[in-house]
């Protein structure tokens, strides 16, 4: 994939954040509106070739064909944007007062009880003043009031951008999506740039001075989105820098100078998830920390992400110690919007939980929905035994937020003639150095909205 700009105006960065919304979102009448669009058409089953074409052609693809997309995407106004923005931008400043006071205090460190020489790690100086430079935030938000709940936060190898920006021009390529946009002045987020901007910010206030600077992405080469990187690299190069991957495993670092299979490296942007690099140590994951713990070679998303990564950073909220790290106003949003959730050992109590549609299980350290259960997928006797694993292997159990669900049907020529029915939403808001610049939308009807899970990957417009 070419980073080929959409027949749109892309949306302007920044976005000024407001805290009021207007109630109900515009979301529900402008999608309602593409809704009735399609069903004017007849389902529009024409248009689904084309945007399985455009797919194609983007390289959004899972398991070598198109993404499964839905066929209405996400459609905020400015206005809606705005209030994304505070939502995001607000998290972002909670997590930034977390990571500090990790990286000061003791207790909170030992709160997060993380692996030794990870801890360490995450306590080296940064060489960039932005804590978190990419991350991003999974909320469960109702568009009639408002209304929304946290997921989980992302700030390791948060993926989700050529899904977005491929399943959005698919959305465009349909005659239903033609006629919305004829009707309105729509825009896209350019996802793409914000985040090469941020990396390469980074490098720069790192003392990075190559004059086309060498980035490499690391992750396991069975774990990374192989198109997304492709689609980065011509991004990169319009910045003048150039983009390649490297499996962690091939890393070497002497004497200052970190390497992969082709030679030096001048900034590593880390896509690996810690927790992974740790069940799968090799080599180069000990190069990469060695790097780390020198402070040379700059890594954007390096090792101090890590603690609001973890499921441990929502039952850490809400603890006591919390209150000494944020303000009322901050804790205020905590108690309104993070769901509460346990960390659980060998001596919790499971009774607390046996209402299992009230309570969903995840592993502390979990990527991907890897692990995740939601006792409302289960039975009776399922709910318990999955209770005990998580408490034998140290999981969280935490409140499950029942998301907003909204009227779609699947994309796609294999999906022709699908009815259409209500699909649970859930919105991930994309920050690039603590601000908000974009949406990754996905929805499903399962419990667990998850890659596993049958989900529907949503494209995202905005309108004035």
């Amino acid at each position: 994939m070419t980073h080929s700009h959409l027949n749109s105006a892309r949306v302007s960065l920044p976005i000024t954040a407001d805290p009021v919304p207007a109630l109900p979102l515009d979301s529900v009448a402008l999608e309602d509106e593409y809704l009735s669009i399609a069903r004017e058409l007849g389902g529009d089953d024409a248009s689904r070739e084309a945007g399985d074409a455009s797919l194609l052609a983007d390289g959004a693809l899972y398991h070598g064909g198109p993404v499964q997309w839905a066929f209405v995407p996400k459609v905020f106004s400015s206005r809606d944007i705005a209030y994304l923005a505070w939502i995001a931008e607000t998290m972002g400043r909670i997590m930034d007062k977390v990571t500090s006071a990790f990286i000061a205090d003791p207790r909170v460190r030992a709160a997060f009880a993380l692996d030794p020489a990870i801890e360490r790690l995450v306590c080296m100086p940064n060489p960039f003043s932005a804590q978190i430079p990419i991350a991003r935030v999974d909320i469960f938000l109702d568009e009639q009031t408002g209304s929304f709940k946290f997921c989980e936060l992302n700030t390791d190898g948060s993926s989700g951008m050529l899904v977005t920006e491929g399943v959005t021009r698919a959305n465009l390529a349909t005659l239903s999506g033609r006629r919305f946009a004829e009707r309105h002045q729509v825009a896209t987020f350019d996802i793409f740039d914000a985040c090469v901007e941020e990396i390469l910010s980074c490098y720069h206030e790192a003392g990075g001075a190559a004059a086309h600077p060498r980035v490499v992405a690391i992750d396991f080469a069975e774990s990374i989105v192989a198109e997304e990187i492709e689609a980065f690299r011509p991004v990169f190069a319009e910045h003048g820098a150039d983009l390649q991957f490297s499996d962690i495993r091939d890393l070497t670092y002497e004497r200052g100078v970190l390497r992969d299979a082709h030679g030096p490296v001048d900034c590593v942007w880390r896509r690996v998830v810690i927790s992974e690099m740790l069940e799968k140590r090799c080599a180069g994951s000990d190069a990469l920390m060695a790097r780390a713990a020198d402070g040379v070679v700059p890594i954007v998303g390096g090792f101090r992400t890590w603690p609001c990564a973890t499921k441990t950073v929502f039952a850490f909220l809400h603890s006591p110690l919390a209150q000494e790290v944020l303000d009322e106003e901050e804790l205020c949003f905590v108690r309104a919007h993070v769901p509460r959730t346990y960390l659980l050992d060998e001596s919790s109590d499971l009774s607390a939980f046996c209402e299992r549609e009230h309570w969903i299980v995840k592993p502390r350290d979990g990527y991907n929905s890897i692990g995740v259960r939601a006792g409302r997928d289960c039975d009776e006797a399922t709910w318990k035994t999955v209770l005990a694993e998580m408490r034998s292997s140290g999981g969280t159990v935490q409140e499950y937020v029942v998301p907003y669900a909204t009227d779609n049907f699947e994309g796609g020529a294999a999906s022709a003639g699908r009815e259409v029915a209500p699909y649970m939403n859930m919105e991930g808001l994309f920050l690039f150095g603590g601000r908000f610049a974009g949406v990754f939308t996905r929805c499903g009807q399962s419990a667990v909205i998850g890659e596993f899970a049958g989900r529907l990957n949503m494209g995202c417009l905005v309108t004035e």
